[in-house]
């Protein structure tokens, strides 16, 4: 697909439609790149909150990702400057009047191509969601990508996985066919003629994780008539990483990517304790069948052993993301489980006892230390030793279905 090809696409259809009068009532977020999500997985949890911060949003369409960090990094009194990147005029003037109605003043909107990337850095971090996938060389992409990374910075990035996307591809190839020629607005209307006389056997038909096409022309066009799509399944993503010389450190969210999750016996998860965790992943994916996207942090590999932050002693600083610590707590007795669901999969975890007491103090502000002396006046028998253990578990339950991140104090 040529570049040419792709901006013709996302001015005729700005996606993903998007209303500025929206920011008024609501902030969209998501992943990649919810500030504690990427700085856990990316700076070890030891990003500096009072220095600048580089940002470039690569393929920014209607300015999700940019509209989210800008306002988060603006939240936090993070100095942050954010480079907004899209080949789309329309698109970027789109972006432009949400940050406006927001009062943001932290993004500069650039039109122009990721593959340009490397001009415009260094970068501290990078977010390219649902970019990569489109291109006719995905790794120069990648690689352009890299090239702006600033020594220690990160990438945060969404590709297509196959087997959630069960349909689209047939149906991709069969509308290739029939809307050749066509200018867009007649290929959206060839194809809902077609979607409307599916027959009850078609792949599309009968898989209800995938919902684009349903909602807008935009979705429409940019999940079944787009002229360049590719998936990419876990170890391919790796090797995509590996051949532009980059690391993944995360895919998102860990519980989708656990062979736990769906296998319960455990004879059949010994025999995969000798895979690495991306092989494991892999399994998972094989077995779940129910991913449509892959998102994943990657570093360069000579900062990949720090970029992952881990609890390491009670300095850490636990912090909760879309639960209300406090709100969950109360009333929570020993035994208590969390549910949680993702797209075809549903888990109960068992949050360990001293779940309650440390939930209720976990505000962003507050060490696991500073939680175990407020936890221990109720419990003078607690030791630092048997909260670590608590504190641990309720971290790697809650942190693998991406409820918890870790700041570490500099």
């Amino acid at each position: 697909m040529t570049v040419d090809l792709l901006r013709a696409q996302y001015e005729a259809y700005p996606y993903p439609a998007r209303d500025p009068r929206d920011e008024d009532r609501r902030l969209i977020t998501g992943s990649p790149s919810q500030l504690d999500q990427l700085n856990h997985y990316v700076f070890g949890g030891r990003l500096d909150f009072s220095a600048s911060f580089r940002v470039l949003v690569a393929g920014g369409g209607t300015g999700d990702a940019a509209i989210m960090l800008g306002h988060q990094l603006c939240a936090a009194g993070v100095p942050a400057h954010i480079t907004y990147l899209d080949l789309s005029e329309p698109s970027k003037r789109i972006a432009e009047a949400r940050a406006a109605r927001r009062g943001l003043t932290n993004i500069e909107f650039r039109t122009g191509s990721l593959l340009d990337a490397g001009r415009l850095g260094p970068f501290d971090y990078i977010d390219c969601c649902g970019v990569i996938h489109h291109l006719a060389d995905p790794a120069a992409g990648l690689s352009a990508l890299g090239s702006a990374l600033a020594p220690g910075g990160g990438i945060g990035l969404m590709v297509y996985a196959p087997y959630g996307r069960a349909g689209v591809y047939p149906m991709q190839d069969a509308l290739r066919t029939l809307t050749a020629g066509l200018p867009p607005a007649e290929q959206i209307e060839a194809a809902r003629r077609v979607l409307r006389a599916l027959p009850e056997q078609n792949g599309l038909r009968n898989n209800p994780l995938l919902t684009d096409h349903l909602t807008s022309d935009a979705g429409l066009y940019d999940l079944l008539l787009h002229s360049c799509d590719r998936a990419y399944t876990v170890p391919a993503l790796a090797a995509l990483a590996t051949r532009c010389d980059l690391a993944i450190t995360a895919l998102i969210e860990p519980a989708q990517y656990d062979p736990a999750s769906y296998v319960r016996d455990p004879k059949t998860l010994r025999r995969l304790d000798g895979l690495s965790w991306l092989e494991r992943a892999a399994w998972a994916e094989q077995v779940g069948g129910a991913l449509g996207k892959h998102i994943a942090y990657l570093v360069r590999p000579e900062s990949a052993e720090r970029a992952v932050a881990r609890v390491e002693g009670l300095a850490a600083v636990p912090v909760l993301r879309d639960i209300n610590g406090p709100e969950l707590a109360r009333g929570m007795r020993p035994g208590a489980v969390l549910d949680s669901a993702f797209p075809g999969l549903t888990l109960a975890l068992p949050l360990p006892r001293l779940a309650g007491p440390i939930l209720a103090r976990a505000d962003g502000r507050a060490s696991f230390a500073e939680i175990f002396e407020a936890v221990r006046t109720l419990d003078r028998g607690l030791s630092a030793e048997q909260f670590s253990v608590q504190a641990r578990a309720l971290f790697e339950g809650l942190n693998r279905i991406g409820k918890m991140y870790l700041r570490i104090p500099g």
